[in-house]
């Protein structure tokens, strides 16, 4: 590991304004940040530490949401009450994602900034466009059954790792940020994590220094909500595929998929085919796939597990 300085930020903005430096980073629960610090993928210069700027109330909107502050833990917010009744399927994709450990220390804004697992993202030895820009990218034409088979790029066909994400896009989560001028401003979950293009190491809509105070969550939909996860070991394994899906009576519901692409994915037009099954919605939602010879089986295996999440629904 490389040597850093460090401070405690007294708040939100005078956080952003330390941030804004070259070579600063954020440090929360330091779940993602640490482990690739000790390895020299992460080499910030200075750790700006907002965990004690109180931004971890779970709170009622007026308009009947929550309000889910920066810093909560993945523990407090999967055991919240109203998130249990109300957002089902967000405390079942947090629950599939980590051991308690991890989950009493992870953050929901960490959560929504967790980087790839992509094997030669973590090889230093390796070529990475998401580490060193313009370096190549070794997961093309090399070991690829863990990576994406839609949305990807020619450099770079890495996924999100992140469960919650998953389930805050198809609840349609608002993230709330605040850059080192104070202003804020309100990214839509839709836009706040980008496709890979020619720029992968740009990972969501923040800018330098923007430091995240919140994630909002709108009126609650009803419905039956599903977290389905396929991995390789039974427990505190990334996705190969999940599927988080809110399905209603008449059938009608919503979709988002993780283990996929380089963000969740969603496409708000499949939804429409919902009611009549599995094969219909995929056929849309993976219509612009290009996967490997290693990770095809991915295409079925999305249709499959939806076709789980939606029989699971009709039964519940």
């Amino acid at each position: 590991m490389k040597a850093f300085t460090y401070e405690r930020a007294k708040d939100p903005v005078a956080a952003a304004r330390a941030a804004a430096r070259p070579g600063a980073r954020f440090l929360a629960g330091g779940t993602n940040l640490l482990d690739l610090m000790k390895i020299e993928v992460e080499t910030p210069t200075h750790l700006i530490d907002v965990q004690d700027l109180g931004l971890d109330r779970i709170e009622k909107t007026k308009e009947g949401g929550l309000r889910i502050g920066a810093f909560a833990t993945n523990t407090a917010l999967a055991a919240d009450e109203r998130v249990r009744r109300d957002y089902g399927v967000l405390s079942r994709a947090i629950v599939a994602g980590a051991s308690g450990q991890l989950r009493n220390k992870a953050t929901t804004a960490g959560n929504l900034l967790q980087r790839t697992r992509c094997p030669y993202f973590y090889d230093t030895n390796m070529a990475c466009n998401k580490r060193k820009p313009g370096s190549g990218c070794s997961a093309i034409g090399g070991y690829s059954r863990q990576l994406a088979v839609v949305g990807a790029s020619s450099d770079c066909i890495a996924t999100n790792p992140s469960d919650m994400n998953v389930a805050m896009r198809v609840l349609d989560a608002v993230v709330e940020t605040v850059n080192p001028e104070g202003r804020t401003r309100a990214i839509p979950i839709a836009d706040f994590h980008r496709l890979p293009g020619n720029t992968p190491h740009i990972e969501t809509a923040l800018q330098p220094g923007e430091l995240i105070t919140a994630v909002t969550l709108p009126r609650p939909i009803g419905g039956t909500h599903i977290y389905e996860k396929v991995r390789d070991r039974a427990s505190y394994a990334f996705a190969l595929v999940s599927v988080a899906a809110v399905v209603q009576k008449d059938g009608s519901g919503r979709v988002a998929v993780g283990g996929v692409a380089h963000k969740p994915w969603r496409v708000e037009a499949a939804e429409a085919a919902m009611p009549q099954g599995a094969r219909a919605v995929t056929a849309t939602l993976l219509a612009d796939a290009r996967p490997t010879p290693d990770n095809a089986y991915k295409v079925p295996l999305v249709e499959r597990t939806l076709a789980a999440a939606i029989s699971e629904a009709r039964t519940a």
